[in-house]
């Protein structure tokens, strides 16, 4: 007679384990992150010069170069992003000063966008303190007290084709 044994569930990890884990990740390689900035702004640069100059041939050859331009553009978003919390350089003040620049090319005040990112982080989750960087979020009440057509927009704009693409 065959016996059935349930499956052993392992042991959820401890506060020691996941700081071991993430112990090589607490503090940035400095070579590393600048080589991450060389290597999504220099391109971004010049394909910014390779549109301008294309425009002299047609705008479709400059339209087809602002795709991967998009592209390394998002990618600076993201490092921008890293700045701001601080964590890409080890000085404050160097995190800072490219967070700027960056800022400046992807069209996002750094001061400010890191305060409300911050705020963001603070209070994602939080339904009594919404606000700043939220998706909106309706608690069931909320959602029954809207009209039909209140609850439709709320509905496509948390469609995931809406959140996620558009």
């Amino acid at each position: 007679m065959a016996t059935t044994s349930s499956p052993v569930k392992p042991a959820e990890p401890t506060a020691a384990t996941w700081r071991e884990a993430i112990k090589p990740y607490v503090h940035p390689d400095e070579r590393r992150s600048w080589a991450q900035v060389l290597n999504s702004l220099l391109p971004y640069l010049a394909l910014w010069a390779l549109m301008l100059w294309s425009l002299r041939i047609s705008y479709w050859v400059t339209l087809l170069l602002a795709v991967p331009a998009a592209g390394f553009l998002v990618r600076l978003f993201i490092i921008f992003h890293d700045y701001g919390h601080g964590s890409f350089f080890r000085s404050r003040r160097l995190n800072d000063a490219v967070g700027i620049v960056t800022g400046l090319l992807v069209f996002t005040p750094y001061y400010r966008w890191r305060h409300d990112h911050a705020v963001h982080h603070a209070t994602a989750g939080d339904l009594d303190r919404r606000g700043i960087g939220d998706v909106w979020t309706l608690t069931v009440d909320e959602y029954l007290a809207r009209t039909p057509w209140q609850r439709f927009v709320y509905r496509l704009y948390r469609h995931p084709l809406a959140m996620l693409v558009i």
